[in-house]
């Protein structure tokens, strides 16, 4: 094609060649348009981020100013705290100074072979009731599982003769400090013992057999061979008086509870102590104490078995034996001994205990609420009772 040809094409191709450059302009326009909206929400997007930044950052510093507020209050009160516990152990001082010193503990050795006379002289006598209570237990009607607290072993309880709110706490067989927490609500909804009193006792417990009574608390103490029981004054902190138990080479009372050798128990009736010499290895005892002296008032042998045995409790005059067995599975009263003679040992019913976690290392009866604090694994259970009449079993 010669040159003139292309000089005659020129005039038809012009139109094509500015239809392709306004669409390439046009493209490149919207591309150029979308970028700018783009780049206008990445602003919008940056703008609104600074700004919760921002008030993310003043509400931090808020809380840290408020945080260290806060701090600065409570360390003003720890110190006043600590000012307050300072006074108040020095008055505790002095009222230790004002009271009377705790009584000497040895053994008269003719006071205690008198009483074992007397006690043995009185030995399976009838006895005379001192209430119209003739209630015996139909059924554990409830449970209530209260919290896991200390050891495997141990006991709780409350005041048995008094109408006192506070909670009595013994962790372990072999201590000597007890835990007083001023109501059930503190025991129940603080794992820690920071809000519980401590009474540091003069003498270290055995066992889980002791018993907090009008005001006192009654526990075990053991010397060599032989085991006392100790009267001490919960308000003042003082041995008011103690007595080596009148009982000759005494074994565990309980076949699953080794560590306690009295179980000190109270009733509608008073105080009972329920142990087991070598002389009838095979059964428990029992004997009426007097509060006041720690006398015996009468002793009885009970044809219920320490085997199996994993904790007793007395209810209106009526010796009631817990058994379970070595691998833990049901409790059960299986042996009841009426020390006035009302109800017979075959006529009682047999009481089961819900299953719980193993052997219950203490068992606590309340004359007034009707109702156990068993311990049980490490858990502080109630269980609740329906009574009836002894004639009606």
């Amino acid at each position: 094609m010669g040159p003139w040809r292309c000089l005659l094409l020129l005039p038809l191709l012009a139109p094509a060649l500015r239809a392709q450059q306004q669409q390439f302009m046009e493209y490149v326009e919207r591309r150029l348009t979308l970028l700018e909206e783009r780049i206008s929400q990445w602003h919008d997007q940056s703008s609104r981020y600074s700004t919760e930044l921002r008030d993310f950052k003043n509400q931090v510093l808020g809380m840290l100013e408020a945080a260290e507020k806060e701090r600065e209050a409570m360390r003003a009160e720890a110190e006043s705290a600590a000012v307050r516990v300072d006074r108040l152990e020095r008055e505790v001082d002095y009222l230790e100074t004002q009271n009377p010193a705790p009584p000497c503990v040895e053994v008269d050795e003719t006071l205690m072979d008198k009483q074992v006379a007397t006690a043995k002289q009185r030995k399976n006598e009838k006895y005379t009731k001192l209430t119209d209570c003739s209630d015996t237990i139909a059924s554990v009607r409830a449970m209530k599982i209260l919290k896991r607290f200390g050891s495997a072993s141990g006991l709780w309880t409350k005041d048995a003769a008094g109408s006192s709110e506070k909670i009595y706490v013994f962790d372990g067989t072999a201590n000597d400090t007890v835990y007083v927490f001023p109501r059930m609500r503190e025991f129940t909804l603080f794992s820690a013992t920071r809000k519980a009193a401590r009474i540091k006792l003069p003498y270290p417990w055995v066992g889980t057999g002791h018993l907090v009574y009008d005001g006192h608390l009654y526990y075990i103490r053991q010397q060599g061979q032989s085991f006392q029981v100790i009267k001490f004054n919960l308000a003042n902190k003082t041995v008011v008086d103690s007595s080596v138990f009148p009982a000759e080479e005494q074994i565990p009372v309980f076949g699953l509870s080794p560590s306690t050798y009295i179980e000190v128990s109270a009733d509608e009736e008073g105080l009972w102590a329920i142990y087991a010499t070598k002389e009838d290895e095979k059964n428990m005892c029992l004997a009426k104490l007097d509060p006041a002296s720690l006398d015996i008032e009468q002793m009885w042998d009970t044809p219920c078995p320490r085997e199996n045995a994993e904790g007793a409790f007395v209810v209106c005059g009526a010796l009631h034996v817990v058994y379970n067995t070595r691998l833990p599975s049901r409790a059960r009263v299986q042996c009841v001994f009426d020390v006035s003679g009302t109800l017979a040992p075959e006529d009682a019913s047999l009481v089961y205990f819900p299953k719980r976690y193993g052997s219950h290392a203490s068992l606590k009866y309340s004359p007034h609420e009707r109702q156990l604090y068993a311990w049980d694994d490490g858990y502080q259970i109630i269980y609740r009772m329906e009574m009836k009449k002894k004639l009606e079993v």
